[in-house]
C-alpha cells in the first residue's frame, strides 16, 4: 500500500488542481447553471443534448425525479410511470430551491464535465485514504490528513450543490474557491510528508517570514480577483459588451489592481534574497514566472477587452501560484538554522 501511497497523493492533486481549472471554465463561459439541479443534471446521471429531451412527450416512460421544463418552469416526476397524451400536474411535482428552467447543451455538458471531474477526483482522495493504512504504525497523521481531505471533498461537493441552489450566490464562490484551496494546501502537506530524504539547507527567518507574507498576500489576491469577476458576472448578465465590463469598475477592482504591485515587489524580494544567500529554492524561478504570466492576462483583460481564456488563465495561475509557495513554506520549515 505504502508504495502507491505517494503516486495516488500526486494524482489526486492534479485531478483537484482540474476541477480548478474546470470551475473557472464554467465561470468563463457562464455555465454555473449549465445543470440547474443536484448531484444528478435534469434529472440524468448522462445529460440530454437536445432541448427535445426535457419537453414532455405523451406516451413515454418517466422516472422518478427525472426533470422536464415546461412553461418556463423545471417539472420533476414524483414517481415512475407513463405518460399520458397530455400533461398531468399530479405526476410533477415544481422545483422550488431555484426558478431558473434554461436549457443550453454546451452550458449543461461544461456543467456536466467540471462535475465529473469534481466526482473523479473525489474518489482519487478516498482511494488514497485507504492506501495512507499503509504508515498506521509509522506515521498515523497521513491517515488523519488523507480522511480530512475526504471531508472537505464532501463539503466541496455540499457547497456545490448549494451554489446551484442559490443561482450562483457570490459569497457561496468565494467559499468554494477558498476551500479548493485548502484541499491544494493539504494535499502538498501529504505528499511532502511522504518524502523521506529532504534536501537539506539553510534557513533564514527573514526569507521564511516574507514568504508567508507573500501566501496571505496570494489568498488575498485571489479573494478581491473573485470579487471582482463577481462584479463582471454581473455585468455580463445585462447583455452588455465586453469593452463596457470594466468602464465602471467595483471599489474591489482598484484593490486587487494596486495590490498586485505589493504582490510583485515582495516576491521581487524574496527571489533576489534567495540567490543572494544562495538558499537554494529553484521553485522562486517558477513564482516569478507564474507572477508574470499574472500580470500579463491581468492588463490583457483590462486593456484588449477579455481576450478567450484570460480569465480562467489568470485564476488557475493564481492556485498554482499558492500552491508553490505553500510547498517552499513546508520545505522551509524543515530546514536547519542559519549558522
Amino acid at each position: 500500500m505504502k508504495k502507491y501511497f505517494e503516486k495516488s497523493a500526486k494524482i489526486a492533486l492534479v485531478l483537484v488542481y482540474l476541477v480548478i481549472f474546470a470551475g473557472a471554465f464554467v465561470r468563463l463561459t457562464g455555465s454555473g447553471m449549465g445543470c440547474p439541479d443536484w448531484p444528478k443534471c435534469f434529472g440524468y446521471y448522462i445529460p440530454p443534448t437536445q432541448e427535445k429531451e426535457l419537453l414532455f412527450a405523451s406516451g413515454k416512460e418517466y422516472d422518478k425525479g427525472q426533470v422536464i421544463i415546461k412553461d418556463e418552469t423545471l417539472w420533476v416526476a414524483n414517481k415512475d410511470f407513463r405518460s399520458n397524451k397530455t400533461f398531468e400536474q399530479k405526476d410533477w411535482e415544481k422545483y422550488t430551491k431555484h426558478d431558473y428552467a434554461i436549457f443550453n447543451p454546451m452550458h449543461t455538458w461544461v456543467e456536466y464535465i467540471n462535475r465529473l471531474l469534481g466526482a473523479l477526483a473525489g474518489i482519487a482522495c478516498f482511494v488514497t485514504f485507504l492506501l495512507s493504512f499503509g504508515y498506521r504504525s509509522e506515521n498515523k497523521k497521513l491517515i488523519f490528513l488523507s480522511f480530512f481531505v475526504c471531508v472537505l471533498m464532501g463539503f466541496q461537493a455540499w457547497l456545490g450543490k448549494t451554489v446551484v441552489d442559490s443561482v450562483l450566490n457570490p459569497v457561496k464562490i468565494t467559499t468554494h474557491m477558498l476551500a479548493a484551496l485548502l484541499i491544494v494546501a493539504l494535499q502538498l502537506l501529504i505528499i511532502y510528508k511522504t518524502k523521506i530524504n529532504h534536501k537539506k539547507r539553510v534557513e533564514d527567518n527573514r526569507f521564511r517570514n516574507f514568504l508567508l507574507i507573500a501566501l496571505v498576500f496570494t489568498i488575498i489576491q485571489i479573494i478581491f480577483g473573485t470579487s471582482v469577476r463577481e462584479h463582471v458576472d454581473e455585468i455580463i448578465e445585462l447583455g452588455l459588451p465586453k469593452e463596457t465590463w470594466l468602464q465602471n469598475p467595483s471599489f474591489s477592482f482598484y484593490i486587487h489592481r494596486s495590490f498586485s504591485i505589493l504582490v510583485f515587489l515582495v516576491n521581487l524580494y524574496l527571489i533576489n534574497r534567495n540567490k543572494k544567500l544562495n538558499l537554494g529554492f529553484e521553485k522562486m524561478n517558477w513564482v516569478m514566472l507564474l507572477l508574470i504570466s499574472e500580470i500579463i492576462t491581468g492588463i490583457a483583460m483590462y486593456y484588449f477587452d477579455f481576450p478567450f481564456g484570460t480569465q480562467t488563465l489568470h485564476i488557475v495561475l493564481a492556485t498554482v501560484l499558492f500552491g508553490f509557495q505553500f510547498y517552499m513554506i513546508l520545505e522551509q520549515f524543515s530546514r536547519k538554522k542559519l549558522e
